[in-house]
């Protein structure tokens, strides 16, 4: 059973009888002498969908839960389900895209890379890679000379998510994103 201090995103552990996946954690340390570093955890309730927030301390304990990972990729998605197949037996598993609103902003048909969480043989959510590689449909024209300083505009990627990138990008260009941040990282 892991500690509030080894909790990492991704990890699915049972609060209230429920599984509940990681989405961030924030390590706080006070700045009081003696005092203890406190963990802000975001979960998310795997059955219903809802939001919680926690701060622990370090040594608090939680009941992680079995859960299986399964790699797959998007198939294809319609207006209330997203569908994977699992690279290895080729199963079809569908997600409500109600449920994956951050995660769609990476994925078009044919992603790779893609881990399936399932929980008692029902498939209850995803976790992306840590990047994720996309074109560059619509931004402003480059700038000739520009260089590669801060200075950035906003891109509209194939997903249909903005991104800001150095303004010498120009449409058509290969980018790497990070998906935790949904920040530019470099060109593919």
């Amino acid at each position: 059973m892991p500690k509030a201090s080894e909790i990492k995103r991704g990890q699915i552990v049972e609060i209230d009888a429920a599984p509940h996946l990681v989405k961030h954690v924030e390590a706080k340390s006070p700045s009081a002498r003696g005092a203890a570093t406190l963990y802000k955890i975001r979960f998310e309730n795997l059955i219903s969908g809802q939001k919680r927030e926690t701060s622990s301390k370090g040594d608090e304990i939680f009941a992680e839960i079995d859960c299986q990972r399964r790699a797959v990729q998007l198939s294809y998605k319609d207006d209330e389900f997203a569908y994977f197949m699992d690279i290895e037996d080729y199963s079809q598993h569908a997600l409500e895209q109600a449920a994956l609103v951050d995660e769609m902003n990476y994925m078009i048909d044919g992603t790779d890379g893609i881990t399936l969480l399932v929980v008692e043989d029902r498939a209850v959510a995803i976790e992306l890679p840590q990047s994720v590689n996309s074109v560059i449909i619509e931004t402003a024209p480059g700038l000739k000379g520009a260089s590669a300083s801060v200075r950035t505009k906003p891109a509209l990627l194939e997903t249909g998510f903005t991104v800001q990138v150095p303004e010498y990008m120009e449409p058509g260009e290969r980018v790497k994103v990070n998906t935790a941040t949904g920040k530019f990282m470099s060109r593919a």
